[in-house]
């Protein structure tokens, strides 16, 4: 298993057309399901700008950390998100941000380009991806991609232009840096919701047991 990102960040990614290693980090250790952190602090400005969805007032606040190739994700997001934003983010009762995780070079290059789409279409493309997760997940990641987010207006000179972004690239691999370091995140899909910690695809009725205590 290899323990960096990139050997160096004097290229984002080779755009040959051909296979990305999926090079993976070590995984840190773990909290406890259900440990806290402190909201404020999980909640404080990063490198990235948070995108959130719902109200800001809304008395539940999840984060959750995923990465586009991780299959557990993709299952959450295809399932349980889409009934948590129609009953809970539309309805003011929660306050959503989903943050990159990348796991893998190929995470990185998706994330970023999901970035460079702007920030009104980045979660529609985020959802793309993992809806057509196993389709663009092959031998040759960069064309797949290139082909799929063509769909979404994203034109060939942007695509390349974005995975040679170092500074993006600096911001996204500072964001997983954080995560890992100051909230333990070491697996995806990784969920703070009021700071409370939960760890895996949950399903509704999972959802919905961690955050109707807060909606009493």
């Amino acid at each position: 298993m290899a323990t960096n990102f990139l050997p160096t960040r004097r290229r984002a990614l080779e755009l040959t057309g051909s296979a990305i290693a999926i090079a993976a980090l070590s995984p840190l250790p773990a909290l406890a399901q259900g440990a806290n952190v402190s909201p404020e602090t999980l909640l404080q400005e990063g490198p990235l700008p948070d995108l959130w969805l719902g109200d800001k007032a809304a008395p539940v606040t999840i984060v959750e950390y995923a990465s586009t190739t991780c299959s557990h994700c993709a299952t959450f997001h295809n399932t349980t998100f889409k009934e948590l934003k129609t009953k809970y983010i539309d309805t003011g009762k929660v306050r959503f941000v989903l943050r990159e995780f990348p796991l893998n070079n190929v995470d990185l290059a998706a994330y970023m380009l999901a970035r460079c789409s702007g920030d009104d279409k980045r979660y529609p493309v985020v959802d793309l991806l993992f809806a057509q997760q196993k389709a663009w997940m092959n031998d040759k990641p960069v064309a797949s991609l290139s082909g799929l987010l063509r769909q979404t207006g994203l034109s060939q000179e942007k695509f390349e232009a974005c995975l040679k972004d170092s500074a993006l690239y600096d911001k996204m691999t500072k964001a997983r840096d954080i995560a890992t370091e100051k909230f333990a995140v070491s697996s995806t899909p990784t969920f703070f919701i009021n700071g409370q910690r939960q760890v895996g695809a949950l399903s509704m009725a999972e959802m919905e047991k961690a955050i109707l205590p807060f909606l009493k």
